[in-house]
């Protein structure tokens, strides 16, 4: 029934992207607010979708940590369910990503309406820069951005050490940073494609304020919150490893 259930999910959230991807080109004339508000319904369409065939629902605590002001988000990569889950928490946004998911027919259509902060990884520091630049523009107008510093998804109990970028970001741009973590990858694994039934826990924290820290101090501490809300939620240690 598992098999069966993700399956019946899968096909929707192809179909649904193509058709909202179609939907995105007719929108492209209109502001970023008017795209944010028509292209995100497809976030929140699979989510309540994913309820009803997979039985897969979640809970959010510590949304008073949510500031007023324009933030930078570092989230737990754990699974593709975030990507869709953090629309339909906070408040509009955008991402950092690497530019080849751009190329991707049909939802890359979709994520370019939404202006990214796309940069190629290949660059070195040259990718720094684009991302400090790019940031500093996405942040200025108003969009939140939503950074993975694992930089890809890890396997559940294990957190890799951040990346520099998003620090780097919130310390030229004085944004401040909002840790996210969640559970997410114990029900819908990043290389698995039956989803568990139950509740995804996510966990906001505190804010952390970046005017007066370095990228280092900053990831410090986005680190040390990260590994023990995670610990706390899934009532194991979390390990974290150093980047390859």
């Amino acid at each position: 029934m598992g098999y069966l259930r993700s399956s019946l999910f899968f096909l929707f959230m192809v179909v649904t992207a193509i058709l909202f991807a179609l939907l995105a080109v007719l929108v492209w004339p209109f502001s970023f607010a008017t795209r944010y508000r028509v292209i995100s319904q497809w976030a929140k369409l699979n989510l309540w979708w994913l309820r009803l065939t997979c039985n897969l629902r979640f809970e959010v605590e510590g949304l008073e940590h949510v500031p007023r002001e324009t933030a930078i988000v570092f989230c737990k990569h754990a699974s593709t369910w975030e990507t869709l889950a953090l629309q339909a928490i906070l408040p509009p946004q955008t991402w950092v990503l690497k530019r080849e998911l751009l190329r991707v027919p049909f939802f890359g259509w979709g994520l370019a309406m939404l202006k990214p902060v796309a940069i190629d990884r290949a660059s070195g520091r040259q990718a720094l820069k684009q991302l400090v630049a790019l940031g500093k523009l996405c942040l200025d107008e108003g969009r939140w951005l939503i950074i993975f510093p694992e930089g890809t998804r890890m396997a559940p109990g294990t957190m890799r050490k951040f990346g520099y970028g998003g620090a780097l970001l919130a310390e030229k741009s004085g944004h401040p940073v909002l840790p996210i973590a969640h559970n997410a990858g114990s029900f819908w694994p990043r290389h698995g494609f039956l989803k568990r039934p139950g509740v995804i826990r996510v966990k906001v924290g505190p804010v952390i304020d970046s005017k007066s820290l370095k990228a280092a101090e900053i990831n410090e501490q986005a680190e040390q919150w990260m590994v023990q809300a995670m610990s706390e939620i899934t009532g194991q240690p979390e390990v974290l490893v150093e980047r390859k």
